[in-house]
């Protein structure tokens, strides 16, 4: 008979040659289980997804509830669907008066796309700038904000007009101009192997895009519902965007994406042209139940304030002689090894004796952590214990 892992490799579609092909058997809390019945700590969130670990109760109700009422009717934008108004309406009260309203889609790189199209359409210009080593999707769009040539070039032509400028570099916020379109940054860079913005840096940004009249569009996609130890990032570090992106962790699960913003930027989308973005299953019901239930649980319990305490009980943790520095911003954080070839046998020691974590894909001396934000004190402990064993073996590999 054919195995699991053969009908994974032969029948969906991979994205790399080395797939883990983890056999899920079923995940509850912190924890994922395989076919066999090893237990993970999953340190790594399904990428800050799982903020609210897996298959959290109320979550789950919501989903279920909604299931039995009714799931896709209409186009979104036709049908006036109470868990499309409730969300919303929670979500824009707990922003800045700026944001008016919220425009659902499916994923981060459907955001994306949508904030390019308001920014040029809205200023009329046609230069989008970003940040080196960020990562805002992969469709072609989102791809064209790239700067790392090896992921860009198999897919050219891609859009013309993008500027790329360092981040937390001060002195390329002149490169901002009166013919940008916008400025699109994230908030923490993720993929670059966590790395927060210098005091200052973002409220730069904003002021410079003011004075010449750009969008500062702010990807908060990886970093937003709590897990920098604030609901958003922007709201941490004193900046207000014209245009928010917000995915992953907003489902608590469920696929759903946004991007807010105040009637004036959003209305572009209405006429000249009519219909100026679609999406089929942008704010889908059920996914909107999950996100509602998700935000009530942020608002309504501690674990946002708790972020700090746990960030600083992983950052004391860990302290070992292969280890060259730790970033973070609250539960977002990269591990950086002193020396690159560690780096293979300590995520391959963790994932054996049970705890996940993730490369990045623009830091190749750093593994993420990004563990749900309901990870106890405790729970933080075991995982850590395991992670100081598998660097003790990646550096005795390296004695021998």
């Amino acid at each position: 008979m054919i195995s699991k892992k053969d009908l994974f490799l032969g029948y969906v579609a991979q994205t790399s040659p080395l797939s883990m092909a983890l056999e899920i058997d079923y995940a509850s809390g912190i924890h994922i289980y395989d076919t066999s019945g090893k237990m993970y700590y999953d340190m790594n969130s399904g990428i800050s997804v799982s903020s609210l670990g897996h298959c959290h109760p109320k979550v789950t109700a919501a989903i279920k509830e909604q299931v039995d009422r009714y799931m896709h009717t209409m186009v979104y934008g036709e049908h006036n669907q109470s868990p499309q108004t409730s969300y919303a309406q929670l979500l824009i009260d707990q922003l800045d008066d700026h944001f008016e309203s919220l425009y659902y889609l499916m994923s981060g790189t459907e955001a994306t796309e949508l904030a390019m199209k308001i920014g040029k359409r809205y200023t009329g210009r046609t230069e989008i700038i970003c940040a080196r080593n960020a990562y805002h999707g992969s469709t072609q769009g989102a791809e064209s904000l790239r700067s790392d040539a090896d992921y860009k070039e198999p897919f050219l032509p891609l859009l013309p007009d993008i500027t790329h400028i360092e981040f937390n570099c001060i002195r390329d916020i002149q490169r901002i101009t009166d013919r940008t379109a916008c400025v699109l940054i994230e908030g923490v860079q993720g993929e670059a192997g966590v790395i927060p913005p210098t005091p200052g840096y973002l409220v730069m940004i904003q002021q410079r895009c003011n004075q010449v009249g750009a969008l500062f569009i702010l990807d908060e996609i990886q970093s937003g519902f709590g897990r920098t130890g604030h609901l958003f990032t922007h709201q941490k570090y004193g900046v207000i965007p014209d245009i928010l992106l917000i995915g992953k962790a907003m489902g608590g699960g469920m696929p759903i994406a946004g991007v807010a913003s105040s009637k004036e930027f959003m209305n572009c989308l209405i006429k000249n042209p009519v219909l100026g973005h679609i999406t089929t299953f942008g704010g889908h019901p059920v996914s909107c139940a999950a996100a509602l239930a998700t935000l009530e649980i942020l608002l309504e319990s501690n674990l946002i304030n708790e972020v700090s305490e746990k960030e600083q009980f992983i950052r004391n943790k860990l302290t070992h002689p292969i280890i060259k520095e730790i970033r973070s911003s609250g539960l977002m954080m990269a591990v950086e090894i002193t020396k690159m070839k560690y780096l293979k046998y300590i995520v391959a020691y963790a994932i054996e004796f049970g705890v996940l974590v993730d490369w990045f894909l623009f830091n190749n001396r750093s593994f993420r952590l990004a563990p749900p934000l309901i990870a106890t004190i405790e729970d933080l402990d075991r995982a850590t214990d395991i992670l100081l064993k598998a660097m003790d073996y990646a550096e005795a590999k390296y004695r021998k």
